[in-house]
């Protein structure tokens, strides 16, 4: 390897580390900025039924309809469908969702769990159905 090599292997690490060594020693600041407070809203049938923060600590919680149960857990800045008696458990597939925006839906229940922001400003919505 000529002495032209080195330079410019030494220009790409110096050009790397540039861009990673900030992420890890400043965080996220840009993403905590814009996002305080965060809860998980919960609906049934269109009906706002609840609203929790969204925390660390493990909260669990059973939404009874006359359809059937939802079971959810809030844990880990993030919420989840643990279970549900509805005959195709869909809602139990949407996983593990900790981002404002995102839901979580049970269509024969008619129960939604969605997070959102605390300071009421709610998500621009793309369209409605029904």
């Amino acid at each position: 390897m000529k002495r032209g090599d080195w330079i410019l292997i030494g220009i790409v690490v110096i050009a790397a580390l540039a861009f990673i060594v900030p992420r890890y020693w400043g965080g996220h600041e840009s993403e905590k900025n814009h996002i305080e407070k965060r809860v998980v809203h919960i609906e049934v049938n269109g009906e706002a039924y609840r609203t929790l923060p969204l925390t660390d600590e493990e909260q669990l919680l059973t939404i009874r309809t006359d359809e059937g149960f939802n079971q959810i857990k809030i844990h880990d800045g993030g919420v989840e469908m643990l279970d549900a008696d509805c005959p195709d458990k869909l809602c139990l597939g949407f996983g593990f969702v900790t981002r404002p925006g995102q839901q979580i839906v049970c269509l024969p229940h008619r129960v939604s769990v969605f997070i959102g922001v605390e300071s009421g400003e709610e998500l621009e919505v793309d369209d409605v159905v029904g």
